[in-house]
């Protein structure tokens, strides 16, 4: 049964919050950045990047860092950048990107439900950076980014948001980067009860994206928990903040790989030594990506391959064994390439699949990667296979979408 809460959303003044909400700061290079800092004062960037108003630079990470961040936050809530919510409720978001809707309901979970297993993950977190993520949550005090979360379609829950999206939105903008982004507030006590009654019917929730911010909330609450003898489990600590979109609302992209060097081999050496592990044929497609499961793309000199592994390579039967990056890197990239860590080994890069086969094809050509490899996309069934056995996906397995903006409804952990 998974507890997911209403809660008192910190969001933006309506005629801000195309201004205030931003994608995460990881999605800007230095010069994106730099132009969105001097060009607009109200977005939520000036929150992460608070040396940029004084010119005085902190370490990232820093406790000095980190009571600058909220500084500048209480500085927006005094500003009436953002408005708090007098009534605790839950949030429907619409994105619309690329002709793909998705539209998911913005609560709070439980860190008793992601320490007891009811929370599925697929992904091994970093413990430096799970207590990094803590130290920001202990100083900072708020969630800005929600994790995303997926659960199997409900019909009631359908038929509650398709209701509420008959109504006129509190918030209905469209970004720069071509995506329309629409809100709701859901307050009301009907409507709160069959979200929290069918959400206690769901007997598990996966983490589609959010297993480090998930991993540090529990830490977080833990730690408080350990210096609160009067805790009941109902403080805000106890709970961080989730979009929860049905299985059907998600896309899963591919998440691929490019390689630096070919290890000393030549091109024709290369092709001959993998060919061991899978069936190569060229392919005259000006771009290719795979077209089914076990099948992979490759570019290497300015060509593009098929390649399929041949059989008793992989266990049909292994959650991980059979996913398709667990066989590239397993045949190809650490007996052929030395790649044995795909986390830290600097001749690696990963390219998600959203960016398309082109990307893959020009940093070749550009002579930034030796050779690429495109993967066929993780589906929903395996990601959740791998999930309710136990298991963890090699890293940068999956690219899911959609991306919420950072800033939209910040959920406060001093209420």
């Amino acid at each position: 049964m998974a507890k997911i809460i209403p809660f008192k959303a910190i969001r933006p003044e309506n005629d801000k919050v195309h201004l205030v909400a931003s994608r995460s700061v990881d999605g800007y290079n230095t010069s994106e950045l730099r132009d969105k800092l001097t060009q607009n004062p109200f977005s939520f960037l000036h929150v992460v990047n608070p040396d940029f108003e004084d010119g005085s630079r902190t370490k990232p990470g820093s406790k000095e860092r980190l009571h600058k961040i909220k500084k500048r936050f209480k500085n927006f809530l005094n500003a009436k950048v953002f408005l708090r919510d007098e009534t605790a409720g839950y949030y429907l978001y619409r994105q619309v990107k690329n002709e793909n809707t998705f539209i998911g309901i913005i609560g709070c979970t439980s860190i008793d439900d992601y320490m007891s297993g009811v929370i599925k993950i697929h992904e091994q977190t970093l413990t430096q950076r799970e207590e990094k993520l803590k130290d920001y949550l202990e100083v900072c005090e708020f969630n800005a980014e929600p994790v995303l979360f997926c659960y199997p379609d409900d019909e009631k829950i359908n038929e509650l948001t398709q209701d509420v999206m008959s109504y006129r939105p509190d918030y209905d903008f469209t970004t720069t980067d071509r995506v329309r982004h629409t809100l709701w507030v859901i307050n009301k006590s009907k409507s709160i009860k069959i979200i929290q009654d069918r959400f206690l019917k769901i007997p598990a929730i996966y983490i589609a994206d959010g297993h480090h911010r998930s991993a540090s909330a529990a830490l977080l609450g833990k730690l408080r928990r350990s210096k609160d003898a009067n805790f009941t489990g109902n403080e805000a600590y106890n709970f961080y903040l989730g979009v929860f979109f049905p299985e059907s609302q998600l896309r899963i992209y591919d998440y691929n790989r490019v390689i630096k060097d070919l290890n000393g081999l030549t091109v024709n050496e290369f092709k001959e030594k993998i060919s061991k592990s899978f069936v190569v044929e060229e392919v005259s497609d000006f771009v290719f990506k795979p077209t089914r499961k076990h099948e992979l793309s490759m570019y290497l000199d300015k060509k593009w391959y098929s390649l399929t592994a041949r059989e008793g390579v992989y266990r049909p039967d292994s959650p991980v064994g059979s996913l398709d990056a667990s066989i590239l890197t397993e045949h190809v990239l650490a007996p052929i390439l030395n790649i044995h860590d795909l986390k830290t080994d600097k001749r690696i890069g990963f390219v998600p699949g959203i960016k398309g086969a082109e990307a893959l094809k020009m940093t070749v050509d550009e002579g930034r990667a030796a050779v690429a490899f495109g993967l066929y996309p993780v589906t929903m069934d395996h990601l959740k296979w791998i999930a309710d056995t136990n298991n963890i996906m090699p890293p940068k397995s999956t690219w899911v979408e959609p991306k919420m903006r950072s800033g939209l409804v910040i959920y406060s952990l001093e209420d």
